[in-house]
């Protein structure tokens, strides 16, 4: 489905991925490293928001199309996005946020003009349902909490009716119950819709709850490409270089994290 190909970016000089081979298909896919690894980056590049420096990026098997492109265009709506920072207009209602992500539905005549056809409002309020702000549907985003604005970012990706969605770190500003809230339902999209989730995780048991696979990259390099359980504590201390961030603050007390031996990374049975 997504294929990256010898892929790397850098920036002015400096290299943010390095040589990134990696093969994204159905599922739940965590991608885990320490800040700076190249983890958003990796996000904005498959989406076609930060050109390659040399490699290649495929979705689909085709190769992504120029900047600006009306390829790019049609691949962009293929993959929904949902971002740290809810990158909601905050003056716009919920309802209306939705709507932005069926901007590639639209008569885009119609679209200018701020004419909404009502087949296509009445879908906007089904996934806003869908994500519990059915009641929410004409505040302001500005007005709502945070959890409540990533549920609507949820639903204007789904708006696109995507085969993937990234979600770039979606929970690490958030509370513990709207973290688990968010990941519920972008789990519920993965299993009931059929729609690959690949998630840029900040929290280890997140990931071992979520995750049916995992990616790990640090300095912009991929070093790990397994299942939740084969990893082990050396190749986390490695990643991180100190007890890696559990769980978000204000979480109920969890058991230890419990890696595999050194050296033994194996699926558990």
């Amino acid at each position: 489905m997504i294929e990256t190909r010898a892929l790397h970016v850098a920036f002015r000089g400096q290299s943010a991925l390095h040589d990134v081979n990696l093969q994204l298909g159905p599922g739940f896919t965590a991608i885990i490293g320490p800040s700076g690894a190249g983890k958003s980056t990796l996000m904005r590049a498959i989406n076609g928001l930060v050109p390659a420096t040399s490699g290649q990026v495929l979705l689909g098997g085709e190769g992504l199309g120029r900047p600006g492109s009306g390829l790019l265009r049609r691949q962009q709506r293929q993959l929904g996005m949902v971002f740290q920072q809810f990158n909601l207009v905050r003056r716009l209602s919920a309802l209306d946020n939705v709507l932005l992500g069926r901007l590639g539905a639209v008569n885009p005549v119609l679209g200018a003009l701020g004419i909404v056809p009502r087949a296509e409002r009445a879908y906007a309020l089904h996934l806003l349902e869908r994500v519990g702000l059915a009641d929410h549907a004409w505040k302001r985003a500005d007005q709502l909490s945070g959890g409540q604005q990533q549920r609507v970012g949820v639903a204007r990706a789904l708006a696109q009716q995507p085969r993937v969605i990234l979600a770039d770190e979606p929970i690490s500003s958030l509370d513990p119950r709207s973290a688990s809230e968010v990941m519920e339902l972008l789990r519920d999209i993965q299993e009931r819709d059929g729609i690959a989730i690949v998630a840029n995780l900040h929290f280890l048991y997140t990931v071992r709850e979520y995750a049916a696979r995992v990616v790990a990259l640090k300095a912009g390099q991929l070093v790990f490409d397994g299942h939740p359980g084969q990893l082990d504590r050396a190749l986390v201390h490695e990643l991180y270089d100190h007890d890696p961030p559990a769980a978000p603050e204000g979480s109920p007390p969890q058991p230890p994290l419990n890696f595999v031996p050194a050296g033994s990374r194996r699926p558990p049975a």
